[in-house]
């Protein structure tokens, strides 16, 4: 539960199990893969993720369009669109949704991770900034957060994977998922970006 939990959305098998693979090397966990809307639909409402990678074409030219208005309206994560398509008309409907990422297959590795960092990154970031007081966080929650785990919280706010995070406070992996699990249990939270956002709300 601690690594990047990822939902993909792609009607193509082979193209999926290539996006399960890749993302796999990094910090993301590809929590399930949807063939269809009606699969996507059934996956948001059943998993708790922190993005997704969605294709524009599923069966419908504008499927992963219809998709993309629902979790901007009702699970507030972010999501990185794909597809085969980059014409002028295909650009302006996905425009309007405000992805936080848009790749043209076929895509290499590496653009596939740098969109998913970047997507993360500025998901964060659009939580609005605060001076972090970690008193104002105990006191609303039944089990108080370490200092360490304060730490890692803030960090959170970077989008940054537990790798980095790991380097960063000069810990092991490992030791970064502990401190994620402890943390999640303590806001009574599943992934990072209800993380991030329970940061803020206990903030105020």
């Amino acid at each position: 539960m601690t690594s990047i939990r990822t939902l993909i959305v792609e009607d193509e098998p082979l193209i999926a199990e290539d996006i399960r693979d890749c993302i796999s090397n990094f910090d993301y966990e590809p929590v399930a893969v949807a063939y269809t809307k009606d699969e996507a639909f059934q996956c948001l409402e059943k998993y708790d993720l922190d993005i997704v990678l969605l294709d524009i074409n599923l069966g419908g030219k504008t499927d992963g369009i219809e998709i993309a208005k629902v979790i901007n309206k009702k699970y507030k994560i972010p999501f990185i669109f794909l597809t085969s398509y980059s014409d002028k008309a295909t650009l302006e409907m996905a425009k309007v949704t405000h992805p936080w990422g848009y790749l043209v297959k076929p895509f290499q590795e590496h653009d596939l991770f740098t969109s998913l960092e970047i997507a993360m990154f500025n998901f964060s970031k659009s939580v609005q900034p605060r001076n972090w007081e970690i008193e104002n966080i105990n006191k609303k929650i039944k089990a108080r957060l370490t200092q360490k785990e304060f730490e890692i919280l803030t960090a959170l706010y970077e989008g940054k994977t537990n790798k980095q995070l790991a380097e960063e406070h000069f810990i092991s992996v490992n030791t970064v998922k502990t401190h994620l699990k402890n943390i999640f249990e303590k806001l009574n939270v599943k992934t990072r970006t209800a993380a991030i956002s329970s940061l803020y709300e206990l903030n105020q």
